[in-house]
């Protein structure tokens, strides 16, 4: 199959990844969305997007274009010749890669894949999960032969949440192929969207490896960040300062200190690691990384106690306000968020605890970790301690002193508050 007229696509789970990809697609190709979650499908069909990856105007204006559609039925990807599999890869409570999502995904392409399809995966993964793991799930549900009956490849997913300048439209896109032929067939299908091309690699274990170095690599530029963060906390430095001192100089990497969560960067390099065990390789600076970077919301909470104490404030029973919980700045997407940590750590002092995040849902916050979030200020209320924990577009020009009780402090995570404005920051 190499006539892209021929083409009809499936895009197998419908988030932050999934669901751009399948509005792109849709511009070139029939598209059919299809997600487990019937939520998700109504809300989609609705024209709406709670990930706010795509706007209701792009949403609404691909759907009636008549090229996109979305299904919770197995029956309505069966004419589909060609599934991209976007669906999470998470690790579970002891940083174990959880394959789950995976391999149900593998096994729905199985009952409905036809000969000479082709599925390409976009999940993260250590490399060789798709040939090891997914394909002989596909190959024993189907019954069909892999590289004879049907065809595989890799393009690992670039999407950035809340990143309304890097889309799927405009990044370059890794592509690979199982065979020679199916790796010019799904460089093809890709290249006619995109606006910046294609990287063909020369097979899919080094597709899937380009991507797991991208997100280990920034977990361990941060967490060197972090630790001079510490570094020069402890000598009363102040590290925003020395970071750009240091960015005058014209091959300094300027980076910023601050807290890793989301989906991506905080949990994609325990998947390098625990296949690098396997071979042997014991990943030390990946590992040191990890463990620094998922302490950084009790340190965080540490460094406020310390400000309390020394600006003579108690801490027991403290009224404290929280300036957002997300995991990034300007997106709703709130997995991982180490925002959770810093208020975990302070709820040994006091309960009074508020959290504000304009992004966040309220319930989706309830149901994961069990607080209770506003989108706005509290009128008329006043506080020990605020923290600005998340780089919001709208706290920009924000005066958190206005919320301060008399003597009271600001811990700027983030530093981005003018010093006028923050008392400490990270």
């Amino acid at each position: 199959m190499t006539d892209l007229s021929d083409i009809r696509i499936c895009i197998i789970g419908l988030g932050y990844v999934g669901l751009p990809l399948a509005r792109l697609f849709s511009e070139r190709f029939p598209v059919v969305g299809f997600d487990r979650n019937p939520d998700r499908i109504d809300e989609l069909k609705a024209g709406k997007d709670h990930t706010g990856e795509l706007t209701e105007t792009e949403l609404q204006t691909a759907i009636e274009r008549g090229n996109l559609s979305f299904s919770t039925l197995t029956e309505e990807i069966k004419e589909c010749n060609f599934y991209i599999v976007a669906v999470p890869t998470p690790v579970d409570r002891n940083n174990h890669p959880d394959l789950t999502p995976l391999i149900g995904a593998s096994e729905t392409v199985g009952r409905v894949i036809s000969p000479g399809d082709t599925v390409v995966y976009e999940s993260t993964v250590y490399p060789g999960v798709t040939e090891e793991e997914c394909i002989p799930v596909i190959e024993k549900t189907s019954g069909m032969s892999y590289n004879r009956d049907f065809f595989a490849g890799y393009s690992p997913e670039r999407i950035n949440p809340g990143d309304k300048n890097h889309r799927v439209e405009t990044i370059m896109k890794v592509t690979s192929g199982s065979t020679p032929e199916s790796a010019v067939l799904i460089d093809n299908v890709y290249r006619s969207v995109l606006y910046n091309g294609t990287f063909r690699a020369s097979s899919i274990r080094v597709a899937e490896a380009s991507k797991i170095i991208e997100n280990a690599q920034r977990d361990v530029n941060i967490a060197f960040m972090n630790e001079l963060a510490k570094i020069f906390n402890a000598m009363g430095i102040d590290t925003a300062e020395v970071i750009e001192a240091a960015s005058s100089k014209w091959n300094f990497i300027k980076l910023k200190p601050g807290l890793v969560g989301g989906h991506c960067i905080s949990v994609d390099p325990y998947y390098l690691i625990e296949k690098a065990q396997v071979y042997g390789v014991m990943p030390r600076i990946m590992q040191a990384a990890r463990h620094l970077n998922d302490g950084m919301g009790s340190y965080v909470a540490e460094r406020v106690v310390d400000l309390m104490n020394r600006r003579g404030i108690l801490v027991k029973g403290a009224d404290i306000l929280i300036a957002g919980f997300t995991f990034k700045e300007n997106c709703p997407d709130m997995r991982n968020t180490k925002v959770a940590d810093i208020i975990s750590s302070l709820k040994r002092y006091t309960d009074s605890i508020t959290i504000v995040d304009p992004h966040a849902d309220p319930a989706t916050a309830k149901r994961q970790y069990g607080i209770d979030i506003f989108d706005t200020f509290p009128g008329n209320t006043l506080y020990d301690v605020v923290i600005h924990a998340v780089a919001h577009a709208r706290y920009a020009d924000f005066d958190f002193r206005s919320l301060l009780k008399p003597g009271g402090v600001v811990y700027d995570v983030k530093s981005t508050l003018s010093v006028g404005q923050a008392d400490e920051r990270l």
